[in-house]
């Protein structure tokens, strides 16, 4: 195992990015949000965007996707390989919905290679690498946007820039939910043989080629360190960005905790499906919090499950949400109820405005691509790192934690009022769960402090290792971009 190699070199091309004419893209990665990649890049078909080539580890899904375009008479070349797919002399951009921990080393092998790069959320699977891809996009000049398509929504621009002016005061807080039920994966008996069509080298490519402890292959990778950053990281990445985005925070916080557990269940995932992510910016604190767990005991049977019935949060009469973001004002709050929308409420729960509306998140990638200017992206890969590694840090406190019971929890977060409502929710929601916390104990997670400028954390010796990982022969992130 190594740390922080020198990845294999590939050859550098020159594609045409300048020209206003056709751009050929490759889309890596489609058994899940990939597809979505797909439909949205051949939707850019009137702007001069052609599919060129398709890339999937997994022959059978790689097969079929090829097989599609051809029977629309449309030409694409399939790869397993990305190594192999970024020898291609025409092509202009790569867009990037693989694992989590393969998001880096794509990015940075596709801008050394000349391409520009569309890459999912979180941009990368630890801080360290992150870092690294903004490198890399700053020195081959390339164009590179993140994933976090609430970015192009002008509504929520127009609504951060009204709460900016003061309309309802001061933030108190900034506060992020994802309330998703993630029922349990179970506990597979012994290591499970990989799919087959599947290079499982290759899938594994950075990370340890493990045994796989779980039944669903290509998704419930998602609940292991690995490879994976649990729902923080999934699907919370979006509301953390947003939220930030709010605070007009460029850094990462100076302070952050976590507490949570996999609770309810016991099976063979890593990842809480239960934490409270707390980082204390001086502005104001930025709150996430993720569930897992439905609404209640009763809801934990196959419909409950799938029924989407969760709490919501600021209320539970149509003025709160359960994957969503609330920023939270002396005057009144803004919900943020997905990527394209807001509402302001006064003190008094009296909606007072509303905003709505976004652009393609793919053409503005396209547009920036053909400009050539970083400051016409709306995700630009900086802010995609510094959104994604809040996940991160508040992932390695919880790592570092312990045990505990409530009361030792409570005292450890006696002074802050709002930390303690939200901890107090959290049990409540559990209990109705029929997860005792007295019995069944939560991660109070390391009260971890960090130099944002250095990305690095300055009170725990064990905490600045989980900010990158060791690295597997021949896919180490490269340190030299």
């Amino acid at each position: 195992m190594k740390k922080r190699g020198r990845s294999r070199s590939v050859t550098r091309n020159t594609p045409n990015h300048e020209s206003a004419g056709n751009h050929e893209v490759a889309v890596v990665g489609f058994g899940g949000r990939g597809k979505d990649h797909i439909s949205e890049l051949r939707g850019l078909a009137k702007k001069n965007v052609r599919i060129v080539a398709l890339c999937d580890v997994d022959k059978t899904i790689l097969d079929a996707a090829v097989a599609q375009f051809s029977k629309r008479n449309e030409k694409v070349e399939g790869f397993t390989d990305i190594r192999k797919l970024l020898e291609l002399q025409d092509l202009d951009a790569v867009s990037i919905a693989t694992p989590n921990h393969w998001h880096s080393l794509a990015t940075i092998l596709a801008v050394q290679a000349g391409k520009d790069v569309y890459v999912e959320k979180p941009v990368c699977h630890n801080v360290w690498e992150g870092s690294k891809m903004v490198e890399a996009a700053r020195k081959h000049k390339r164009i590179v946007q993140a994933g976090t398509q609430s970015r192009s929504s002008q509504a929520i621009k127009e609504a951060i820039e009204w709460v900016r002016a003061g309309n309802l005061g001061k933030i108190v807080i900034a506060r992020g939910l994802c309330y998703k039920p993630r029922a349990s994966i179970g506990k597979v008996d012994g290591p499970q043989p990989p799919p087959a069509g599947v290079d499982y080298d290759l899938w594994c490519g950075p990370a340890p080629k493990a045994p796989i402890h779980r039944q669903h292959f290509h998704y419930d990778w998602h609940w292991f360190w690995d490879y994976g950053n649990g729902d923080v990281g999934n699907q919370g990445i979006h509301q953390m960005d947003i939220a930030r985005w709010f605070l007009g925070e460029p850094e990462l916080s100076p302070r952050v905790w976590g507490i949570g557990g996999r609770l309810g269940y016991e099976d063979d995932g890593e990842t809480p499906n239960t934490l409270i992510a707390y980082h204390d910016y001086e502005k104001a604190p930025l709150i996430f919090e993720v569930r897992g767990l439905p609404r209640d005991k009763s809801h934990q049977t196959d419909k409950g499950w799938n029924s989407g019935d969760m709490d919501r949060y600021p209320d539970e009469k149509g003025k709160g949400g359960s994957v969503c973001v609330i920023i939270e004002c002396e005057g009144g709050h803004v919900f943020v109820p997905n990527y394209s929308s807001a509402t302001a409420f006064d003190k008094d729960g009296k909606e007072v405005k509303q905003w709505s509306g976004a652009t393609s998140h793919f053409e503005n990638f396209i547009e920036a691509m053909r400009s050539r200017k970083v400051s016409d992206l709306h995700a630009d890969i900086q802010e995609g790192f510094i959104s994604s590694a809040l996940c991160h840090t508040g992932n390695v406190s919880y790592r570092l934690g312990q045990h505990a019971l409530p009361d030792e929890i409570r005292e450890k977060i006696k002074t802050d009022k709002d930390a303690m409502k939200t901890y107090e929710r959290m049990q409540h929601h559990l209990e109705a769960n029929g997860v005792d916390l007295g019995r069944t104990q939560a991660t109070l997670g390391e009260f971890l402090t960090m130099n944002p400028r250095q990305q690095k954390f300055t009170n725990n010796h064990h905490a600045n290792p989980l900010l990158t990982r060791e690295y597997r022969e021949p896919f180490e992130v490269p340190a030299k971009v």
